[in-house]
């Protein structure tokens, strides 16, 4: 049987996957919808299969690098979920402090993807952390689709608190240089928005495809920001001239790159939604501007 390529697949099924992973539907309605896309050899488990993320074949920088140390850590979040489990990575044998980034993730945990960034940051020269904000149920179970429905059981708002407890451990951390960046993809973008809405001391703030904040939020604004969009993502991008007008009017530095053709999760190489492309370009852009804002400091 010929193997699939996205560009077997009908826009519309990427539309139906988004609705998906967003929790706008249910599973059993996702199937369903699926399954009107599953003509001839294009079979529905063929294409269950091909939209279902592939972590074996798609990390890039692995778990035991030697370049790398990395180990999970648990870090107190007392305005959040107590006690949050995190991946800390960073270069061996460096003698003097680095700066950091906070990676966060999805709607889903932290998956093997969002590890697999925080260890790409790492190697660039940085102190990561990745942190799990299912931690307070257990921790990301394993798959994706478990790891939707248990975030769902957490409010965004809690799990904000988590990542700005997550930007105060890395602050004091013995071979942290203090000066710090967010990055964060979906769920994770927000989040990145809202953490220099809260925290005036950040850096730089990388948000991937993420919702903006409230006018009222925005105005709090002082980080310097580069975002990226999805050209597809239409949803999400509307959000953006509301903001980057308080941005403009606050003379906040930024910038926003779109990337035309590309999905929602353009940057995430585990799904079909991916696009080698842009999501290279996106993280040179993102890596140039950790460097320029964190290690200049």
């Amino acid at each position: 049987m010929k193997k699939l390529t996205k560009e077997d697949i009908s826009q519309e099924v990427f539309d139906l996957y988004d609705d998906y992973a967003h929790n706008k539907i249910e599973r059993r309605q996702f199937i369903e919808k699926l399954s009107i896309f599953a003509v001839g050899s294009l079979t529905l488990p063929s294409l269950l299969s091909f939209m279902t993320p592939n972590y074996i074949d798609s990390i890039l920088i692995k778990p035991g690098d030697p370049r790398l140390k990395s180990e999970y850590i648990t870090y107190d979040s007392p305005k959040g979920g107590g006690k949050i489990k995190g991946l800390l990575s960073q270069p061996t044998g460096t003698k003097k402090k680095l700066p950091g980034i906070i990676v966060v993730h999805e709607n889903r945990g932290l998956n093997p993807y969002i590890e697999d960034v925080g260890r790409r940051a790492a190697v660039e020269g940085f102190i990561t952390l990745a942190p799990d904000a299912l931690s307070p149920l257990g921790g990301y179970p394993g798959n994706d689709d478990a790891g939707r429905e248990l975030q769902k059981k957490r409010t965004r708002e809690e799990m904000l608190e988590d990542f700005i407890a997550a930007y105060e451990y890395l602050k004091s951390h013995k071979d942290c240089n203090g000066h710090i960046g967010v990055v964060g993809f979906c769920f994770g973008g927000w989040i990145a928005n809202m953490m220099v809405v809260k925290i005036p001391k950040l850096c730089a703030a990388v948000p991937y495809y993420g919702g903006q904040p409230t006018a009222t939020e925005a105005e709090k604004i002082k980080t310097p920001i580069i975002a990226h969009y999805a050209g597809l993502d239409t949803k999400v991008n509307e959000g953006w001239p509301a903001f980057e007008a308080i941005l403009k009017k606050n003379k906040v530095e930024h910038i926003a790159y779109f990337y035309p053709g590309v999905n929602h999760g353009f940057h995430n190489n585990t799904t079909p939604r991916y696009d080698e492309k842009a999501a290279t370009l996106s993280w040179t852009r993102t890596i140039d501007f950790f460097k320029e804002k964190l290690k200049k400091k």
